[in-house]
């Protein structure tokens, strides 16, 4: 038998697991062009879950049909028919006895491949760093964005609490998790270069966590106190691997505070390399920081944890779960493998290209 932690029960914070490894939220662009999750996409979820992950986190699920779908081929949950294309998936993974969470996302300006406007919105009218990914249909520099209006920004708060209603009263999802992560449109106003407003959307480190705090607010409301609500937090953007928080720890002292105080029950924290130290100047990894300044809430880690001795370390340092991202798409039983003490396949990358869709060989596992 193996005793690793990783293997042992979660219970608190509403959140109930029968383990302590997660599969991370990756983004994979094989819905129908008009967002409603295919049978391909829930052979895989259903393939995972079989594989013995307690927790499945989708990848990004977009919530209006304005601004905020982010690829082509991205899934939604904005009509009856996107939802009961969910309900399907939530039911598979239900049978295989794991828990499925609604990742819910907007764009922002790095929107390349809306199928219901052409033009981007964001925090302040500055072009994205970087180009668009080729791997998600994308090609050259990104658009210039319009800035958000106040009332703009007001029904975004509410589209992302009516999905999070949706995902978890019609789709059948066990929880949600708000992408406030690697550059889209909560991190573009959590950071600093893309968020140039002077109104209450703007201004310091926790004037610029504004929006993602009404976001929780808008969807806690909505859910209840019982169901799992959690949001995703990283420094490095798709457009901007190796960004880092200004301020360095007092950054994360202020963001992982108020995220204390803002009614989640979980915060996912995400690094290229999770046991790595989060800032030049301190030893100490995000996840460490993380547990530090919100010590009450149940923390998910993710980054480079495919092996087993990584993902006990990192469980050390306070992380409560281990998602993982590139070690579960090599390997679809990962838990199982890992607990009969089997070797693990490394990642081909091959796998996500030329384009980031599921192949059907990844559901032979």
């Amino acid at each position: 038998m193996n005793h690793s932690p990783l293997f042992t029960a979660l219970k608190g914070n509403n959140i109930s697991l029968k383990n302590r490894l997660a599969v991370a939220p990756m983004t994979r662009v094989t819905a129908s062009e008009d967002g409603c999750a295919s049978e391909k996409m829930k052979r895989y979820y259903a393939s995972l879950a079989r594989g013995g992950f307690g927790l499945i986190i989708t990848e990004g699920i977009y919530i209006d049909r304005a601004w905020s779908q982010t690829y082509a081929f991205q899934a939604g949950l904005t009509s009856t028919a996107q939802v009961d294309a969910w309900r399907e998936i939530t039911d598979a993974v239900h049978r295989q006895e794991a828990a499925i969470f609604a990742q819910i996302q907007h764009a922002g300006a790095l929107s390349q491949g809306n199928h219901y406007v052409t033009e981007t919105v964001a925090p302040s009218a500055i072009r994205p760093k970087g180009e668009q990914m080729p791997f998600y249909r994308g090609e050259g520099q990104y658009p210039l964005p319009r800035e958000l209006s106040d009332s703009e920004i007001e029904e975004i708060i509410t589209n992302f609490a009516d999905a999070a209603a949706r995902a978890v009263h019609e789709a059948g999802f066990d929880g949600v998790e708000i992408h406030g992560a690697n550059g889209y449109l909560l991190d573009q106003f959590f950071t600093e270069y893309s968020n140039l407003r002077t109104d209450r959307w703007g201004g310091d480190t926790a004037g610029r966590m504004t929006i993602g705090l009404e976001v929780i607010k808008a969807v806690r409301a909505r859910l209840g106190a019982d169901v799992p609500v959690g949001i995703r937090i990283s420094q490095g953007k798709v457009n901007d691997f190796v960004h880092k928080w200004g301020k360095g720890v007092e950054d994360a002292r202020v963001i992982f505070s108020l995220l204390e105080k803002s009614g989640v029950d979980f915060i996912h924290v995400t690094e290229y390399e999770a046991w790595e130290p989060a800032f030049a100047d301190d030893e100490r990894s995000l996840v460490e920081l993380a547990h530090q300044y919100a010590p009450s809430l149940t923390l998910i880690a993710n980054g480079a944890l495919h092996d087993p001795g990584r993902a006990e370390e990192v469980m050390a340092m306070g992380a409560d779960l281990i998602a993982l991202g590139r070690g579960a798409l090599a390997n679809h039983d990962w838990p199982e493998r890992v607990k009969a003490d089997q070797p693990l396949n490394e990642f081909d990358r091959d796998i996500l290209s030329p384009i980031a869709d599921i192949k059907e060989r990844e559901l032979d596992q």
